[in-house]
Protein backbone atom coordinates (compact mmCIF):
# COMPACT_ATOMS: atom_id res chain seq x y z
CA UNK A 1 0.00 0.00 0.00
CA UNK A 2 1.46 3.17 -0.72
CA UNK A 3 1.94 5.66 1.59
CA UNK A 4 -0.23 8.89 1.93
CA UNK A 5 2.02 12.39 1.91
CA UNK A 6 0.49 15.51 3.36
CA UNK A 7 0.13 17.82 -0.03
CA UNK A 8 1.66 14.63 -1.74
CA UNK A 9 5.52 15.77 -0.49
CA UNK A 10 6.00 15.54 3.42
CA UNK A 11 5.68 12.40 5.43
CA UNK A 12 4.12 12.44 8.59
CA UNK A 13 4.58 8.78 9.54
CA UNK A 14 7.24 9.88 12.23
CA UNK A 15 6.04 12.05 13.80
CA UNK A 16 4.98 11.80 17.42
CA UNK A 17 3.06 14.19 19.68
CA UNK A 18 5.07 14.87 23.24
CA UNK A 19 2.84 16.08 25.15
CA UNK A 20 0.26 13.42 26.35
CA UNK A 21 -2.04 15.55 27.48
CA UNK A 22 -3.09 16.42 23.74
CA UNK A 23 -2.03 13.67 22.08
CA UNK A 24 -5.14 11.96 21.44
CA UNK A 25 -6.60 15.27 20.25
CA UNK A 26 -3.97 16.00 17.51
CA UNK A 27 -4.15 13.45 14.16
CA UNK A 28 -1.11 13.78 12.01
CA UNK A 29 -2.61 10.95 9.78
CA UNK A 30 -3.00 13.03 6.31
CA UNK A 31 -5.43 12.78 3.73
CA UNK A 32 -5.48 12.82 -0.25
CA UNK A 33 -8.22 15.32 -0.04
CA UNK A 34 -7.58 17.20 2.99
CA UNK A 35 -11.18 18.63 3.13
CA UNK A 36 -13.86 15.95 4.57
CA UNK A 37 -16.96 18.39 4.56
CA UNK A 38 -17.47 19.10 8.07
CA UNK A 39 -18.22 15.80 9.32
CA UNK A 40 -17.82 16.18 12.64
CA UNK A 41 -20.77 18.84 13.00
CA UNK A 42 -23.00 16.42 14.89
CA UNK A 43 -19.92 15.09 16.90
CA UNK A 44 -18.05 18.00 18.72
CA UNK A 45 -14.85 15.05 19.82
CA UNK A 46 -15.33 14.15 15.71
CA UNK A 47 -12.68 17.21 14.88
CA UNK A 48 -10.08 15.40 16.88
CA UNK A 49 -9.99 12.44 14.05
CA UNK A 50 -9.12 15.10 11.34
CA UNK A 51 -6.11 15.59 9.98
CA UNK A 52 -4.48 18.59 12.30
CA UNK A 53 -3.47 20.34 8.80
CA UNK A 54 -6.89 20.31 7.76
CA UNK A 55 -7.96 22.01 11.24
CA UNK A 56 -5.46 24.67 9.99
CA UNK A 57 -7.15 25.06 6.96
CA UNK A 58 -10.67 25.16 8.27
CA UNK A 59 -9.80 27.64 11.30
CA UNK A 60 -8.14 30.31 8.29
CA UNK A 61 -11.30 29.78 6.30
CA UNK A 62 -12.88 31.60 9.65
CA UNK A 63 -10.40 32.77 11.90
CA UNK A 64 -13.05 34.42 14.08
CA UNK A 65 -13.10 38.32 15.52
CA UNK A 66 -12.15 39.88 18.28
CA UNK A 67 -14.65 42.32 20.66
CA UNK A 68 -17.38 41.95 18.43
CA UNK A 69 -15.63 43.89 15.67
CA UNK A 70 -15.77 42.31 12.41
CA UNK A 71 -11.63 43.53 11.87
CA UNK A 72 -9.91 40.26 11.01
CA UNK A 73 -13.27 38.16 8.51
CA UNK A 74 -12.43 39.97 5.28
CA UNK A 75 -9.78 39.60 2.54
CA UNK A 76 -8.32 35.87 2.14
CA UNK A 77 -11.31 34.87 5.16
CA UNK A 78 -13.37 33.85 2.03
CA UNK A 79 -14.16 30.40 3.17
CA UNK A 80 -12.25 29.36 -0.04
CA UNK A 81 -10.83 26.25 0.44
CA UNK A 82 -8.53 25.87 -2.32
CA UNK A 83 -7.25 29.59 -1.48
CA UNK A 84 -6.29 28.55 2.21
CA UNK A 85 -5.20 25.21 1.16
CA UNK A 86 -2.65 27.24 -1.59
CA UNK A 87 -1.69 29.54 1.88
CA UNK A 88 -0.78 27.10 3.68
CA UNK A 89 1.17 24.85 1.51
CA UNK A 90 3.30 28.24 0.42
CA UNK A 91 3.52 28.73 4.52
CA UNK A 92 4.92 25.11 5.02
CA UNK A 93 7.24 25.61 1.97
CA UNK A 94 8.82 28.90 3.69
CA UNK A 95 8.76 26.83 6.67
CA UNK A 96 10.96 24.44 4.97
CA UNK A 97 13.66 26.05 3.27
CA UNK A 98 14.49 28.01 6.59
CA UNK A 99 14.51 25.03 9.12
CA UNK A 100 14.98 22.51 6.91
CA UNK A 101 12.98 20.03 8.65
CA UNK A 102 9.36 18.38 8.22
CA UNK A 103 7.02 21.65 8.13
CA UNK A 104 4.31 19.15 9.71
CA UNK A 105 6.14 18.09 12.56
CA UNK A 106 7.09 21.69 13.21
CA UNK A 107 4.04 22.95 13.33
CA UNK A 108 2.90 20.17 15.69
CA UNK A 109 5.62 20.77 17.74
CA UNK A 110 4.29 24.19 17.88
CA UNK A 111 0.93 23.87 18.50
CA UNK A 112 2.07 21.81 21.17
CA UNK A 113 3.92 24.49 22.86
CA UNK A 114 1.33 26.86 22.06
CA UNK A 115 -1.27 25.08 23.64
CA UNK A 116 -2.26 26.95 27.28
CA UNK A 117 -2.74 24.64 30.18
CA UNK A 118 -4.53 26.84 32.51
CA UNK A 119 -7.25 29.72 31.80
CA UNK A 120 -9.11 32.14 33.76
CA UNK A 121 -12.78 32.28 34.42
CA UNK A 122 -14.95 34.64 35.92
CA UNK A 123 -16.91 33.11 38.68
CA UNK A 124 -19.42 35.21 41.11
CA UNK A 125 -20.30 35.36 44.56
CA UNK A 126 -22.51 37.41 46.78
CA UNK A 127 -22.89 39.99 43.62
CA UNK A 128 -18.96 40.25 42.89
CA UNK A 129 -17.17 38.61 40.32
CA UNK A 130 -14.02 36.91 41.00
CA UNK A 131 -11.29 35.26 38.81
CA UNK A 132 -10.86 31.87 39.25
CA UNK A 133 -7.97 29.80 37.73
CA UNK A 134 -9.10 26.42 36.00
CA UNK A 135 -6.96 23.48 34.14
CA UNK A 136 -8.10 23.87 30.68
CA UNK A 137 -9.65 20.68 28.35
CA UNK A 138 -6.94 18.84 26.48
CA UNK A 139 -9.47 19.56 23.14
CA UNK A 140 -9.73 23.29 24.04
CA UNK A 141 -5.87 23.45 24.38
CA UNK A 142 -5.84 22.81 20.65
CA UNK A 143 -8.87 24.64 19.47
CA UNK A 144 -7.05 27.67 21.37
CA UNK A 145 -3.84 27.27 19.95
CA UNK A 146 -5.03 26.73 16.54
CA UNK A 147 -6.89 30.08 16.98
CA UNK A 148 -4.09 32.19 18.53
CA UNK A 149 -2.11 31.27 15.80
CA UNK A 150 -4.53 32.05 12.77
CA UNK A 151 -5.21 35.21 14.62
CA UNK A 152 -1.68 36.34 15.01
CA UNK A 153 -0.77 35.57 11.35
CA UNK A 154 -3.91 37.43 10.06
CA UNK A 155 -3.17 40.73 12.47
CA UNK A 156 0.45 40.69 10.91
CA UNK A 157 -0.82 40.82 7.24
CA UNK A 158 -3.74 42.90 7.68
CA UNK A 159 -3.66 46.76 6.54
CA UNK A 160 0.21 45.61 5.98
CA UNK A 161 2.56 44.58 2.91
CA UNK A 162 3.31 41.34 4.32
CA UNK A 163 2.21 38.06 2.87
CA UNK A 164 -0.38 35.95 4.31
CA UNK A 165 1.89 32.84 3.64
CA UNK A 166 4.68 34.39 4.75
CA UNK A 167 3.08 35.81 8.12
CA UNK A 168 1.84 32.11 9.10
CA UNK A 169 4.79 30.67 8.38
CA UNK A 170 6.52 33.00 10.77
CA UNK A 171 4.14 32.54 13.66
CA UNK A 172 4.17 28.56 13.17
CA UNK A 173 8.01 28.88 13.48
CA UNK A 174 8.23 31.84 16.34
CA UNK A 175 5.77 29.42 17.98
CA UNK A 176 7.97 26.24 17.56
CA UNK A 177 11.00 28.39 18.81
CA UNK A 178 8.90 29.65 21.68
CA UNK A 179 9.76 33.04 20.84
CA UNK A 180 7.49 35.60 22.34
CA UNK A 181 6.86 37.46 18.82
CA UNK A 182 4.76 34.82 18.23
CA UNK A 183 1.06 35.82 19.46
CA UNK A 184 -0.07 32.18 20.51
CA UNK A 185 2.97 31.59 22.93
CA UNK A 186 2.48 34.96 24.39
CA UNK A 187 -1.28 34.95 24.30
CA UNK A 188 -0.66 31.55 26.40
CA UNK A 189 1.91 33.44 28.73
CA UNK A 190 -0.53 35.88 29.31
CA UNK A 191 -3.58 33.77 30.57
CA UNK A 192 -1.06 31.46 32.29
CA UNK A 193 0.26 34.36 34.32
CA UNK A 194 -3.04 35.45 34.81
CA UNK A 195 -4.18 32.14 36.23
CA UNK A 196 -1.42 32.26 38.10
CA UNK A 197 -2.69 35.24 40.01
CA UNK A 198 -5.64 34.23 40.38
CA UNK A 199 -5.22 31.19 42.71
Amino acid sequence: MEKVLAFGKWDCSQIKVDDIGVAPYINTNPMIVSKTGARYAGNKFYKSKIFIVERLINKLMVPGHRSKKHKITSGLCTGKGTTTYKLVQDAFNIIEKKLNKNPVEVFVKALENAAPREEVIAIEYGGARYPKALECAPQRRVDTALRQMTQGAYQRTFNAKKDASQALADEIMNAYALQGTSAAISKKLELERQADAAR
